[in-house]
């Protein structure tokens, strides 16, 4: 609950600044949202894979892994085609909200969720909250979320809001299934689950640079087969 209201709260600032900023400004500020975002899949990328060799060099692990997952994912979701599902869900929120007239807003709902979605930090924070009584990560997350959701609002419109609808369901899902998921998400099947999420990531912010449209929805079944390969 504290990282939907958090959302909700970092999105309601970001559309009142947003509304006070000229279009040039907001075109600033969506391309530091890119910047930031293809920084934090980047570095948390390199953070799980980049290991020091015997020799002191310095190595890739798990290279077959993400092939297998990002490759494997990509082929279930254009199967399911979850992105246009998430799409005809925000024309739906859209048409129920009165933002008809927002051409930004599917945008905004589809990569703001995506964004906060995604990542180990909602699959552990839900599981300790649940069986632990530890919402430490939880709140850490919420933190980062509603300054990430607050920057993408003011660039890209109230749509990002939504997206705590999307949190809500996912880690709602999480906490309801924490039993089941916690013997799963060991180490390193978190480990794995970072590693492909955070290059996930990373295509939300090619996205936001407005270079050639990656379904990053497409592509969550990634995460699965990342945690599925651990097993």
């Amino acid at each position: 609950m504290a990282n939907v209201l958090g959302i909700v709260a970092g999105g309601l600032i970001g559309l009142g600044f947003g509304r006070l900023i000229s279009e040039r400004f907001q075109k600033t500020l969506m391309t530091a949202c890119a910047v930031a975002v293809i920084f934090l899949g980047l570095t948390g990328t390199v953070k799980e894979m980049l290991v020091l060799t015997g020799d002191g060099g310095i190595g890739l692990t798990g290279t077959y892994r993400m092939l297998a997952s990002i490759i494997g994912g990509a082929l279930i979701g254009e199967a399911i085609n979850i992105e246009d599902r998430m799409e005809r869900f925000g024309v739906w929120l859209k048409e129920k909200t009165g933002s008809s007239g927002d051409t930004r807003f599917v945008d905004g709902f589809v990569t703001a969720s995506l964004t906060v979605c995604i990542g180990a930090m909602a699959v552990i924070g839900s599981i300790n909250d649940r069986l632990l009584a530890d919402p430490s990560v939880l709140f850490a997350k919420t933190v980062l979320d509603a300054v990430i959701v607050m920057i993408m609002t003011s660039a890209l419109g109230k749509g990002c809001i939504f997206s705590a609808l999307s949190v809500g369901i996912f880690q709602g899902t999480i906490f309801l299934l924490a039993g089941f998921l916690e013997p799963i998400m060991t180490p390193a099947a978190l480990s794995a689950l970072s590693a492909v999420g955070d290059i996930l990531i990373f295509c939300v912010g090619t996205n936001l640079f407005g270079l050639p449209h990656v379904r990053v929805a497409n592509f969550l079944p990634a995460l699965v087969i990342a945690v599925v390969w651990m097993l």
